[in-house]
């Protein structure tokens, strides 16, 4: 694979990983809410389970944000040792 298609690839991973913790994030949201609407109606089971389902995905979230920050510059450091907006810009110019 040549330099910048494997800077894209990495390109990609770190957006992926991004919606994914976005994704994590609304989750998060989500169960809050529905512990929230519980404290009313008082479901047995919400009350017994969403507890660890939040932390679960907390955890999970915590995770994410942690390799998404490693990835994202690990992309960041390969995309400068191997000056990928050079060779994208030659590239170009070899499409002309």
């Amino acid at each position: 694979m040549d330099k910048i298609r494997k800077f894209e690839l990495m390109e990609k991973i770190v957006h992926e990983l991004e919606d994914l913790k976005n994704s994590q994030q609304a989750i998060i949201q989500k169960l809050g809410k529905i512990e929230v609407d519980n404290i009313d109606l008082g479901d047995k089971r919400l009350e017994k389970d969403l507890p660890d389902m939040h932390q679960r995905v907390a955890d999970n979230l915590d995770t994410i944000a942690s390799i998404l920050e490693d990835f994202a510059s690990q992309a960041d450091n390969y995309s400068k040792s191997n000056n990928i907006s050079a060779l994208k810009e030659q590239e170009e110019i070899s499409k002309l």
